[in-house]
């Protein structure tokens, strides 16, 4: 592993060389885009109720920065009055900038908080050289994010994850996990203390890339995981990018068909009461090991169908 070393500013917005306000005016419009895709989001989950105290879980890179600039732009006109405290994780990975994160919260006003917890030095113990380290460094990254809002009164625990994450863990489940499950917009954490919510969830990958872009966040790479080759999630990556440059438009498909769900068309019967269906009242329920068990005589001597 690659000690960090240093803080990648993302690179000069684009501009045109015929109309040097082109530029501008493109940034105005995916402004307004994300800013109408997150209020969106918001209001189709209810994600975010009068009152709440959102803790925006910022990274330091390109997803978190994004989420917390719409939402602040947000909160400035939403219909109803709720916080927002940005808190970070501090990892203790090797070289890590740790001054940049506060310097861009101050000048910005935003209340932040940084947590510190030396995840980087347990991760690096347990896990052996070569093997990706995502699962156990989110679980403790987690942890650590949930006791810190309880510790403090959050309402909710707000996360970058945009649209391409939402399709792409749909994909990991299916793959790798057997499992049509995904990354929910909103949800209640397993112990039932913590509502997360995803912002984001409607807003695409791309687009997200050049408000970063435009917006010139100062990003901090993530050396602990994301340098990790070969990871199941990169060549899903790839997939879907193949897939969007061939088809474009697919990945929004398959994002929209997550929220169309037809349990009667899919085969799991604990959604579905494929029993009930077309039985007759006088039927017994059928027993599993009476047809693993028939024969052929059986089948034979079996009535047939008049005509």
């Amino acid at each position: 592993m690659r000690p960090m070393n240093a803080v990648i500013p993302l690179p000069d917005p684009v501009r045109s060389a015929r109309d040097p306000r082109a530029a501008e005016r493109e940034q105005h419009k995916l402004t307004k885009r994300l800013r109408r895709q997150v209020g969106q989001a918001i209001a189709d989950f209810g994600m975010i109720e009068a009152g709440d105290k959102v803790m925006v879980c910022l990274s330091g890179g390109k997803d978190s920065y994004t989420l917390l600039d719409i939402l602040l732009q947000l909160q400035k006109k939403a219909p109803v009055p709720f916080e927002l405290v940005a808190v970070n994780l501090d990892q203790k990975q090797p070289g890590f900038p740790e001054h940049v994160l506060p310097a861009y919260l101050r000048d910005l006003g935003v209340p932040f908080h940084i947590i510190e917890q030396d995840t980087y030095s347990v991760v690096s113990r347990v896990i052996p050289e070569g093997r990706t380290m995502c699962s156990l460094c989110s679980r403790m990254r987690r942890g650590a994010l949930y006791s810190y809002a309880e510790e403090n009164g959050f309402t909710r625990i707000a996360l970058g994850h945009h649209r391409d994450d939402m399709v792409a863990t749909f994909f990991m489940n299916l793959f790798h996990h057997a499992k049509l499950s995904g990354m929910p917009p909103k949800l209640r954490s397993d112990d039932g203390r913590h509502v997360v919510i995803r912002p984001l969830a409607y807003v695409r990958e791309s687009d997200i890339i050049e408000y970063a872009t435009a917006r010139r966040f100062p990003i901090i790479p993530c050396n602990l995981c994301g340098s990790q080759e070969n990871l199941q999630r990169k060549q899903v990556g790839l997939m879907m990018r193949q897939w969007e440059k061939d088809h474009p438009g697919r990945i929004e498909q398959i994002s929209r068909a997550l929220g169309d769900i037809r349990p009667s068309q899919l085969a799991d019967p604990n959604l579905f009461d494929f029993m009930a269906l077309g039985r007759r009242d006088d039927a017994p329920l059928p027993d599993a090991r009476a047809w693993l068990a028939g024969s052929d005589t059986q089948v034979s001597e079996a009535p047939l169908p008049a005509g």
